[in-house]
């Protein structure tokens, strides 16, 4: 059996599996509303029953059509599993080999480790009342709940990935050369691997949340706005340095220490690992939330009680699906686009460029890029920091969101400042010596997009933001349904920039990549520029995760305070200012963390455009990554000669078949052939390729995607 038929054989059953989910739920809707009157306790039992398993089974199913796609535009035997990485040790940068280099860079990996860890140990001991520290241990039970439930899932989605991975690389595409009984404990092993980087750090991110949660509630009490501003993101700091360190750490000791014949099998079952455990946390954390916000909502307008009222039990897990959607999703997320735009890039390098010196040199050079930029994230946080300090320790008003902006650009400019010395000290010579530039001023374009979509997205989402108003004054005066219009046309108006601008960024990082320079190293430059602009995009990684948890923490301090009740604990005043030497302020503790939770809100919505533009260019690196390699195998390596041809007139020998397919179609047009075939055998080589790249060149612009290469 094929793979193409395997293809459609699992889409088949997939369908067949939708169709299936729809007809259980839709009857076990009907039987949980009385329709039809029917249907007894038992039956109900054993529908929502089956549409459990079903619905499991059914999204199971679909990520497996995935994979089976994947299968069916395989290049050659086990695909990216069959990658041989280069001796990093053949190439020397400083004084040392590439390999010594990047061993030293695992350090510096740990060190982003322990700053994480160090700052989950300074939030756990800030000074906390009791009763906010109950409630945010009472959220974190419920945290916990969702992620014991959500791990469940996943490991029995893996399960059925599994069956899949061992079909396709044990019996459809073994890898060539490697037994397969080495090979398929590898993928599945370091699949678990990229589900436990992924799960552990949603776990660890919705920890030191509900940690800083209650402390930010308690240090508004002073009515002072800086500690309101430096706990959150403290408490994101944490999470992004901690993320990002282990992405690195792990990708690091595959490069390092795992057989350069095997690391193949470990990346590519690493990627599946936390694509999947992220896919189920961002998608399954979304829901949650604006289900449970719903339902909180729902009770407030029903029983006419305010948002944070104690006595609504939807509040708990509203505060629990802002750490789910917005803390959980984000950080999975990130993890997955870190990684997977690493192997995406990896894989190019090995296969799009030839020389094994040129291939190390670039491979060391992203790494170290990559923790280069960890340490940049570091410098940024502590250098805005101690300017935040200084500008606003002890004021009675600050604006939340100017350190916050602040922060986002200080760390764009150092990650891009750092990018080209880094570039320039690595790989000066490399090609004809403009190509360290070329390739610095390509990710520049990522990062500088880390800080301009912020400013986008802060025109239609800031607090001060005229369509904020509008939308305000829509609903005041045309009630909901203008409200919901108003909203709309502004959401839209925001995509159209946002979208503009990543087009822009990566057309700049399109024209950095033409040229010979680039050409002469490697195949499709323009397609490894765009997983550089991906690249540029995770590079100011932890500051990104950092603005994000911010919005959940400042909106779960607001709850916490409410749900809390701590303005009618009896002697509360007396027994604050004796334990913490706080003179209280309630009032103002109320507006500082309502003006708090509009600049988290802000924020939010600047850091998922942001992810989401990652994803989308490395998505696009990606799909044409793999689209050249479809065509590379259906023609030879042939996809981007027409250009050799233009460009200089170097050629090369075309496979036997393809030159006979060349004369033929040169035949056809009819045009002197006989007297070009009197030129000599040479000349003639070079007419049939010649017809055949034409041909090519003819059936590649059908896809609009080729127009632009």
């Amino acid at each position: 059996m094929s793979v193409n038929a395997w293809v459609w054989f699992l889409v088949a059953v997939s369908a067949l599996s939708l169709i299936a989910v729809w007809l259980f739920t839709r009857k076990a809707v009907a039987s949980d509303t009385g329709i039809p009157a029917t249907h007894g306790i038992g039956e109900r039992m054993t529908s929502n029953l089956f549409s459990r398993r079903w619905a499991r089974f059914a999204g199971a199913m679909a990520t497996l059509i995935l994979l089976g796609q994947g299968a069916a535009f395989a290049e050659t035997g086990g695909g990216e599993a069959n990658l041989t990485l280069p001796d990093l040790r053949s190439v020397n940068f400083f004084g040392m080999t590439g390999h010594a280099l990047l061993t030293i860079g695992l350090l510096f990996c740990v060190g982003g480790l322990l700053f994480g860890l160090a700052i989950y140990v300074q939030l756990k001991n800030l000074p906390v009342h009791r009763t906010m520290r109950e409630i945010s241990e009472l959220i974190y039970e419920t945290c916990k709940t969702y992620l014991v439930t959500q791990g469940k899932f996943i490991l029995l989605l893996w399960v059925f990935i599994a069956v899949i991975i061992s079909l396709y690389f044990g019996y459809l595409k073994p890898v060539p050369g490697k037994s397969v009984g080495v090979t398929l404990p590898i993928i599945l092993l370091f699949s678990l691997v990229g589900i436990a980087g992924s799960y552990g750090v949603a776990w660890f991110g919705i920890r030191v949340n509900t940690f800083a949660n209650s402390r930010t509630a308690f240090a508004a009490l002073r009515g002072k706005p800086y500690p309101c501003y430096a706990i959150p993101l403290k408490s994101g700091m944490s999470i992004g340095m901690l993320l990002i360190s282990v992405e690195l750490l792990i990708m690091l000791f595959i490069l390092l220490f795992i057989p350069r014949d095997y690391a193949g099998p470990c990346f590519i079952g690493f990627a599946i690992g936390e694509s999947l455990g992220a896919a189920a946390l961002r998608i399954a954390g979304g829901i949650f939330t604006k289900i449970a916000d719903i339902g909180a909502d729902l009770m407030k307008i029903v029983f006419k009680i305010k948002e944070d009222d104690a006595r609504n039990p939807g509040v708990i897990a509203d505060c629990t699906g802002d750490n789910a959607g917005d803390s959980v999703g984000p950080s999975a997320d990130g993890f997955e686009t870190y990684g997977v735009t690493g192997v995406a890039l990896i894989t190019f390098i090995l296969l799009a460029v030839k020389e094994p010196t040129t291939q190390v040199q670039l491979l060391v050079w992203i790494f170290v890029m990559r923790v280069f930029m960890l340490l940049s994230s570091a410098g940024a946080y502590f250098l805005n920091g101690a300017i935040a300090h200084a500008r606003y320790a002890g004021k009675e008003e600050m604006d939340f969101e100017a350190p916050l902006t602040s922060l986002v650009w200080i760390t764009s400019i150092i990650s891009i400042i750092v990018t080209y010395i880094i570039s320039y000290l690595m790989i000066p010579s490399l090609g004809d010596g403009s190509v360290w530039w070329k390739l610095a001023s390509i990710i520049s374009c990522g990062t500088l997009a880390g800080a301009v979509i912020p400013e986008f997205v802060k025109i239609f989402t800031s607090t001060k933001s005229i369509h904020v108003r509008e939308v305000v004054k829509s609903a005041q005066e045309g009630g909901a349904s203008l409200g919901i219009l108003s909203g709309f046309v502004a959401g839209n108006f925001s995509a159209y920039w946002l979208g503009l601008c990543m087009v822009a960024l990566m057309g700049m990082g399109y024209y950095f990549s033409t040229g010979p320079s680039m050409a002469v190293l490697m195949l499709a430059p323009a397609v490894f520029a765009f997983g550089l602009v991906a690249f540029g995009f995770l590079g100011m990684g932890p500051v990104t995760i950092a603005v994000d948890s911010y919005g959940p923490v400042t909106d779960n301090a607001q709850s916490v305070y409410e749900l809390s009740l701590i303005e009618n604990v009896p002697g509360i005043e007396a027994e604050l200012k004796k334990d913490y030497n706080i003179d209280v302020r309630f009032e103002r503790a109320k507006h500082l963390l309502e003006e708090n939770d509009g600049a988290g809100n802000t924020f939010k919505a600047t850091a998922k455009p942001v992810l989401i533009g990652t994803a989308v260019v490395g998505a696009t690196f990606s799909v044409a990554r793999a689209l050249h390699a479809r065509f590379d195998h259906r023609w030879g390596n042939d996809l981007l000669v027409h250009r050799r041809f233009h460009a200089g007139g170097h050629h090369r020998r075309l496979p036997r078949s393809r030159v006979h397919q060349g004369e033929h179609q040169t035949r056809r047009r009819g045009e002197g052939i006989g007297h070009r075939q009197q030129e000599g055998r040479g000349n003639l080589h070079e007419v049939r390729a010649e017809g055949h790249v034409q041909h090519l060149h003819r059936r590649l612009l059908r896809y609009p995607c080729f127009r632009i290469l």
